[in-house]
């Protein structure tokens, strides 16, 4: 007969412990996000929060270091964390990225279409390995990607491009977006 102790020890507090692990791990994850892109005031904030989070789990872990099952609840939880903290922070999609796109073919058409939409745009034909190319930089917002890239797919499939996270842009070109969210923007950062 399963008693109310099995689940108890068995069932309840390694989940409480997985789903804890998930939490601080995730929250870790954006934290570090967060520190990456400068945003001095929300980083602690979240530390605050994972750190209390993880004394929790880790004391329950202590005061039972005979119940294995507490381990592999708290490492499915960190693994578990990671994924979900990497998912969140690609939906966020904050700050500026710097695209760089290398076409074998005349990129002029695909310069003028990302300045069409608003991005702002430099090129210049130069010599690679196998022959003239054009180079064309442009800083985007990290949640313009997708539309970016599905632009060099449609006018240059075959061209070669890299991606690079970009701390802090000055001034700029970006297309306008429709929703604006005014002076009061999340996540907050101090000027420079």
């Amino acid at each position: 007969m399963i008693t109310e102790g099995f689940w108890y020890s068995w069932v309840l507090i390694p989940a409480l412990i997985f789903l804890a692990r998930v939490a601080d791990v995730t929250i870790g994850t954006v934290r570090i996000v967060f520190i990456s892109k400068g945003l001095k005031i929300l980083a602690p904030i979240l530390g605050f929060f994972e750190i209390f989070i993880w004394l929790l789990a880790m004391t329950k872990i202590f005061q039972n270091l005979d119940n294995w099952f507490y381990f592999i609840a708290y490492s499915a939880g960190f693994a578990t964390g990671n994924y979900i903290g990497l998912i969140i922070e690609e939906k966020l999609a904050l700050g500026y990225a710097n695209l760089q796109i290398i076409t074998q073919k005349p990129g002029i058409t695909l310069a003028k279409k990302l300045a069409d939409q608003g991005y702002g745009v430099t090129w210049h034909e130069a010599n690679g390995s196998r022959g003239e190319v054009t180079v064309i930089y442009c800083v985007i917002k990290r949640s313009n990607f997708k539309h970016a890239t599905s632009l060099i797919k449609e006018f240059n499939p075959k061209a070669f491009y890299t991606i690079e996270d970009v701390r802090f842009a000055n001034q700029g070109v970006f297309p306008v977006r429709s929703l604006d969210r005014g002076i009061h923007q999340f996540p907050w950062r101090k000027g420079k």
